[in-house]
C-alpha cells in the first residue's frame, strides 16, 4: 500500500490504490448507515411491542442523541490520540453490538438505556468515519465528501429494504439485527487494511485551546442551518414510520414506505450535490433545499394520504441531502478559524437538531397531534432559506479544500 504521507500530500496520480481507499472509506460510511437504518426501520414495531404512546417514545428517543452528544468531546480526543482508523476498528463493531442489544429490550427504560449506549458508540463512529472522509477527500484534491454521505444514505435505503423484508417475514428485531452485524463485520474485515492510517498522537507544539470558547458569528450561522436540517432529518428517521402508521393509515407492509422514499432521495441528492454546486453555487442550492424541506413537510400535513406523503417525504429527502455536506464545506473554507475547529463548531451546533428534533415532535404530538408537530418542523426549512441569504461565506460557487494537518486535528469538538 502507498505511504500515507504521499497520499495526503496529493503527490500521486489517480491510482488503483487511491480508488481502493475511496471504496473502503465509502463502505465504512455504508456500515454505519446500515446500522442506524436497521434501528429506524423497526421503531414502529418496538413502539407497539412496548405499548408506548408518542410522548413516551419521544422521551425515550431522547436517550440516543444524549449519548451521542455526551461522547462528542471524548470521541475527538480518541481520534486525536489513536488515529481515526483504530477508532473505527473499535467503534464500528461496538456499534453493532449496541444495535443488537436494542432487539432484546422488554421495557421502556431498557430501550432508553440501550439507545444511550447506541448513541455513545455512534458518536465515536461518526467522528472517526468523518475524519476518514476528510483525509480521503484530500487525496483527490476535489470535493467528494457529499458522495461519502451519499453512501451513508444508500445504506439507509438498503437498511430500509432489509427491514421491510424482515417485517414481512415476521422476523424479531433481535435476529434482524444479528443479520446486520454479520454483514457489517464482513465488510469491515475485508476493507480495514485500506483505510487511511493517518497520524496518531497529540501535537505538542499546538497551542492549547479553551474547552469552551465563543463561536465565530459565521460559524454559528452555519451551525444553525445545520441544526434546522438535522432536526428535519431526525424527524424523518425517527417518526416517518410512525407517521405512515398512525396518520396515513398505511398497511403494515407499507409502513416503511415513507422512510424508504426519504432515504432514496436523500442518497440521490448527495451523489449529485458536488456537481450541482459547481453549476449554481452553494447559496442557491441551500435556498432551494430549504424550500423543498418546508414544502414536503407541509404537503404531508395537508394531504395525509399514501401517495401524497410518499412524494412529500421524497421532497424532504432531497432537501436535507445537500445541506450538511455543503455547510461543512463552507465551514472548512473559513479564513479566520482553522478548518478542524470550524468543522467541530458547526457540527456541535448542528447536532443539537438531532438532540432536540425527535423529542420535540413527540411532545407536540401528544399535545396537539402528529400532523401539527410535522408542521412545526416544516418551519425550519423556511428558516434555512432565509438565513442562507445573509451568509457571505456561501457566496462562492467553487468548493475549496484547505490544506490541513493530518487527521489528528480534524473534526475534534471544542
Amino acid at each position: 500500500m502507498l505511504k500515507n504521507k504521499q497520499l495526503l500530500a496529493g503527490k500521486i496520480e489517480d491510482t488503483p490504490e487511491k480508488k481502493r481507499i475511496r471504496i473502503a472509506v465509502a463502505l465504512v460510511y455504508f456500515c454505519m448507515g446500515l446500522c442506524f437504518a436497521s434501528w429506524a426501520s423497526r421503531i414502529p414495531d418496538i413502539k407497539t411491542s412496548l405499548h408506548l404512546n408518542d410522548a413516551m417514545l419521544g422521551s425515550i428517543l431522547f436517550a440516543l442523541p444524549v449519548g451521542q452528544f455526551l461522547m462528542m468531546p471524548f470521541s475527538g480526543k480518541l481520534v486525536t490520540h489513536f488515529g481515526s482508523r483504530r477508532v473505527i476498528l473499535f467503534a464500528l463493531p461496538l456499534y453493532t453490538i449496541c444495535l443488537s442489544n436494542i432487539g432484546l429490550v422488554k421495557a421502556g427504560w431498557q430501550l432508553a438505556l440501550a439507545l444511550f449506549f447506541f448513541g455513545l458508540a455512534g458518536n465515536m463512529c461518526n467522528i472517526s468515519i468523518n475524519t476518514q472522509g476528510v483525509s480521503a477527500e484530500r487525496l483527490y484534491e476535489r470535493p467528494i465528501m457529499a458522495s461519502f454521505h451519499g453512501g451513508w444514505s444508500l445504506a439507509g435505503f438498503t437498511g430500509a429494504l432489509i427491514g421491510l423484508l424482515m417485517i414481512n417475514l415476521k422476523v424479531a428485531p433481535y435476529f434482524h439485527f444479528l443479520t446486520v452485524i454479520m454483514i457489517v463485520w464482513v465488510i469491515v474485515w475485508i476493507n480495514h487494511p485500506f483505510l487511511v492510517k493517518g497520524k496518531s498522537g497529540f501535537n505538542k507544539d499546538e497551542p492549547k485551546r479553551k474547552f469552551f470558547s465563543r463561536p465565530d458569528k459565521i460559524l454559528l450561522q452555519l451551525g444553525i442551518i445545520g441544526f434546522c436540517s438535522m432536526a428535519s432529518e431526525g424527524a424523518m428517521f425517527d417518526w416517518s414510520g410512525v407517521y405512515f402508521k398512525d396518520i396515513v393509515k398505511a398497511p403494515s407492509s407499507l409502513v416503511i414506505l415513507g422512510y424508504t422514499s426519504f432515504m432514496i432521495m436523500m442518497a440521490t441528492g448527495r451523489f449529485v450535490a458536488d456537481y450541482i454546486i459547481t453549476k449554481i453555487g452553494r447559496k442557491k442550492l441551500l435556498q432551494i433545499c430549504g424550500v423543498m424541506i418546508s414544502s414536503g413537510l407541509f404537503i404531508s400535513v395537508l394531504f395525509p394520504y399514501l401517495i401524497s406523503c410518499t412524494i412529500a417525504f421524497m421532497l424532504v429527502g432531497l432537501g436535507v441531502s445537500s445541506i450538511v455536506p455543503t455547510v461543512y464545506s463552507a465551514a472548512g473554507r473559513h479564513s479566520r478559524v482553522p478548518a478542524g475547529i470550524a468543522l467541530a463548531t458547526v457540527s456541535s451546533v448542528s447536532f443539537l437538531g438531532f438532540l432536540m428534533g425527535p423529542p420535540l415532535i413527540g411532545y407536540i404530538s401528544q399535545m396537539a397531534g402528529l400532523r401539527y408537530s410535522f408542521a412545526v418542523i416544516g418551519i425550519f426549512g423556511m428558516g434555512i432559506s432565509l438565513l442562507v441569504s445573509r451568509i457571505k461565506a456561501l457566496q462562492d460557487t467553487e468548493p475549496v479544500i484547505l490544506e490541513q494537518e493530518e487527521d489528528s486535528e480534524l473534526l475534534i469538538p471544542l
